[in-house]
């Protein structure tokens, strides 16, 4: 991972968008440095109080492959690098791609008819023997395959209300 200023943090970052802008991801995360290089510990050296002394803040990027880099903000640019980095933010994602609605509605829609098929009680008619026995059979296959599926339905709700119920 390389370590770039602010400036070129943002390049990288406006070419990163724009080379996963048809496919793929990036990932950015924000993280409190906590020290330059020195000891990890987070122990005061003169005694003071964890308030008082000011960390810089890393910002990272990556498209999860050859891509990584990042910048580090201290406390008095912090403003000014979110000012520039939010402005990019928004036009960045103002051309990112659109949620598939038409997929998501479909996925909807099998739902909602898996669970109305789950209500409907199944009817089973025909003869017992004969013509049309393995009609029934496969029609009483159905309603005890739907009394399973309505029995482990009532189990989730019910575990689901417990686990809202208990702080």
């Amino acid at each position: 991972m390389q370590l770039v200023d602010h400036d070129t943090f943002l390049r990288q970052l406006a070419a990163l968008f724009e080379a996963s802008k048809e496919k793929g991801s990036v990932w950015i995360t924000h993280k409190r440095l906590t020290h330059d290089g020195e000891d990890a510990s987070m122990a005061q050296k003169d005694g003071g109080s964890d308030d008082t002394q000011e960390y810089p803040c890393i910002v990272k990027v990556t498209d999860g492959g050859k891509n990584n880099f990042s910048t580090k903000v201290v406390s008095g640019e912090l403003n000014k690098f979110y000012a520039a980095y939010g402005s990019f933010l928004k036009s960045a994602m103002s051309t990112l791609r659109k949620r598939d609605k038409k997929r998501e509605k479909v996925n909807a829609e099998q739902a909602a008819k898996r669970k109305k098929r789950m209500t409907e009680a199944v009817k089973i008619d025909g003869p017992k023997r004969g013509s049309g026995r393995r009609k029934r059979q496969r029609q009483i296959k159905a309603a005890v395959k739907q009394q399973e599926s309505q029995k482990k339905f009532k189990e989730r709700e019910e575990a689901r209300g417990k686990a809202v119920v208990l702080p």
